[in-house]
C-alpha cells in the first residue's frame, strides 16, 4: 500500500471508530496467520517434510472444518 499522504481533490472518507477498530483487529488476525504460515514454510525448509505417521490426513481436516461450520450455523426448523 502507498504511503503517501491522499490528495487534497480526493478526500477520504473517515470510517466510525467502531469500523476502524473491527478493521484494525482483522488486519491483526490476518497478519499473525500469515506469521504461523511463514514459520510452518520456513520450518519445513529447515527440517523437510514431515513424516507421513505425522501429519493428518486432508479429508479428516476437511471433515472437522465443515463440523465447525455446521455448529456456528443456526438450526432450521
Amino acid at each position: 500500500m502507498s504511503e503517501q499522504p491522499a490528495l487534497a481533490d480526493h478526500a477520504r472518507q473517515q470510517l466510525e471508530p467502531a469500523a476502524a477498530d473491527g478493521l484494525r483487529a482483522y488486519a491483526a488476525k490476518t497478519r499473525a496467520n500469515a506469521d504461523q504460515f511463514a514459520a510452518v514454510l520456513e520450518d519445513i525448509a529447515t527440517n523437510g517434510l514431515p513424516s507421513v505417521e505425522d501429519c493428518t490426513p486432508w479429508e479428516e481436516l476437511r471433515e472437522a472444518h465443515l463440523a465447525r461450520l455446521a455448529a456456528q450455523r443456526p438450526a432450521v426448523a
